[in-house]
């Protein structure tokens, strides 16, 4: 998989390559269906951004080793984890266009595939060899678990409000976001603002790639998103369009919306579309999305000039402006 022709890769693109190399490599087992699942999803289309945090924030900080690699393959072989216990717990049919694992092979064999992907990252994380780096990202993945459960327990709950909202996101997506960039420049000898500034970096833009995300679930399509409106919305999810829907809708536009996150489904959705956009609640959500974009980019000054720090303000960029 080349990503070299991307302008944010593109400064990586030779460790990108090598990150590729030793995925495969890691991906080794003596039980076929492990392998199997595990090509599956991890050549399934994604952007590899976390991993291209990690790389982007060692090279910012002047690192010249080659630790940086392994500590981005790992990180991917967390986020893939993740995906396929997010994917059995939504009962998702569909990621990125394409049949899920649990919708290929099982739910049994899919959360057993994670729990491999979880595992052989941490020994990968034995490999770097950092004690500090392994205490961020032992801390990283019980926060989010947290974010997981948390954001299950708030499924049909529609009493949350923006607040706990930001708890859920912060620990479910933002934090691996952090993680990344954070052990990334934990390898170099950047001073503790700088590695401190991409920590932040890392939470800003994983916020905000959140809030895109539930924002599109409200504007995409399954042609670009490679999942359906309103998918969301059938399950319950009360994300941050419905919680400023309910704050500045009317009262009986706030009861409807309760009612259908509560009961889930998408029996109200087309009045729940409209009520989003005419509260001006998708704004809001996207205004929000810019904050972070704003509060990542504001982190970045105080790195050196160079075109792995443009790179990082690029993606970004980007994590707002795109349509899946």
């Amino acid at each position: 998989m080349s990503f070299s022709a991307s302008p944010t890769h593109a400064p990586v693109a030779e460790d990108f390559a090598e990150v590729d190399r030793t995925i495969h490599r890691r991906l080794a087992s003596d039980v076929p269906l492990v392998e199997t699942i595990g090509h599956y999803i991890v050549e399934s289309g994604g952007k590899r951004v976390r991993p291209l945090l990690v790389l982007l924030a060692a090279r910012a900080l002047g690192y010249r080793g080659e630790k940086h690699v392994l500590l981005a393959a790992l990180i991917e072989f967390m986020h893939t984890s993740t995906l396929l216990h997010d994917d059995v717990v939504d009962e998702s049919r569909l990621r990125r266009g394409k049949p899920t694992a649990n919708e290929e092979w099982g739910n049994a064999p899919s959360v057993l595939v994670g729990d491999f992907l979880y595992s052989r990252s941490f020994q990968m994380m034995v490999d770097v060899g950092s004690m500090e780096i392994m205490a961020i990202l032992s801390q990283a993945t019980s926060t989010i678990a947290e974010g997981e459960v948390l954001q299950l327990t708030n499924i049909g709950n529609a009493d949350i409000d923006e607040a706990d909202y930001f708890k859920t996101i912060q620990g479910k997506t933002a934090m691996l976001f952090e993680a990344a960039s954070h052990t990334g420049a934990m390898l170099t000898d950047g001073s503790s603002e700088q590695i401190e500034a991409l920590r932040l970096y890392g939470r800003h833009l994983g916020l905000a790639f959140q809030l895109v995300d539930d924002l599109l679930d409200y504007l995409g399509d399954a042609d670009t998103m490679g999942k359906n409106v309103g998918d969301d919305l059938a399950e319950g999810k009360p994300t941050l369009p419905l919680i400023q829907a309910m704050k500045t809708g009317t009262a009986e536009e706030a009861t409807l919306i309760r009612r259908a996150i509560e009961q889930g489904g998408l029996e109200h959705l087309d009045t729940v579309l409209d009520i989003v956009r005419r509260t001006g609640s998708l704004d809001y959500t996207r205004d929000r999305a810019l904050e972070m974009r704003d509060r990542a980019l504001a982190n970045l000054d105080c790195l050196p000039p160079s075109e792995f720090r443009d790179s990082l303000a690029l993606l970004a960029r980007q994590a707002v402006e795109r349509s899946a």
